[in-house]
């Protein structure tokens, strides 16, 4: 089901869409049978590509390839999971918390799982964090998530077609603040617990 889903929704996501909202179920459910799982995918890989890899670490002269011993990533890595997981959760509480402004149906399952599922291809992406060159490659895939919102909020949320673009670039800036929150905390951590020899 996991499969088929990820399928759906990358391939066939106006169909997708209708089949989500139509199914029974509760946010809880959505956390541990499909963000939970592909959550694991960008930590997973990223913590794989710290430690086989390496990372470039500082600018110019002063910079180098560095490898992060496993603990401190298995530590980046569970950080980076929760993290991702408590963003899905905000992302929804303020996409539900919009919803009047853009002549929306507010209904928090329905923004959890436009949040949730809308991050496929972030999570699907996350695969190739196992090669921590490839950032900005992992970054332009994951963009194909803003139209699966754009897909997503006339269904999910009830928003009217002439209302969708601006619930759409709002969602988008709070997104942005969110996941650079999110990262910014997780390198922070990682930075305050080990540093780095270059070699």
């Amino acid at each position: 089901m996991l499969i088929e889903r990820i399928k759906a929704i990358l391939l066939k996501p106006q169909e997708a869409w209708s089949n989500i909202k139509g199914e029974n179920g509760n946010a809880v459910q959505v956390l541990f049978g499909y963000a939970m799982p592909l959550a694991l995918l960008p930590a997973v890989f990223g913590m794989l590509g710290y430690v086989l890899i390496g990372h470039r670490y500082g600018l110019g002269p002063a910079g180098g390839i560095v490898r992060v011993p496993i603990t401190y990533a298995l530590i980046w890595a569970a950080i980076s999971y929760v993290l991702t997981l408590v963003g899905l959760g905000v992302e929804a509480l303020v996409v539900n918390g919009l919803a009047p402004s853009f002549r929306s149906k507010q209904n928090f399952l329905n923004a959890y799982k436009l949040a949730v599922y809308a991050y496929t291809p972030a999570f699907v992406a996350g695969i190739l964090n196992i090669i921590p060159v490839l950032g900005f490659l992992v970054f332009l895939l994951s963009l194909y998530g803003i139209y699966l919102l754009y897909l997503g909020f006339p269904v999910m949320m009830e928003t009217p077609k002439e209302k969708t673009f601006g619930y759409l670039v709002v969602t988008i800036i709070v997104l942005i603040i969110i996941y650079a929150i999110i990262g910014a905390i997780s390198a922070a951590i990682l930075a305050l617990l080990w540093r780095p020899v270059l070699f």
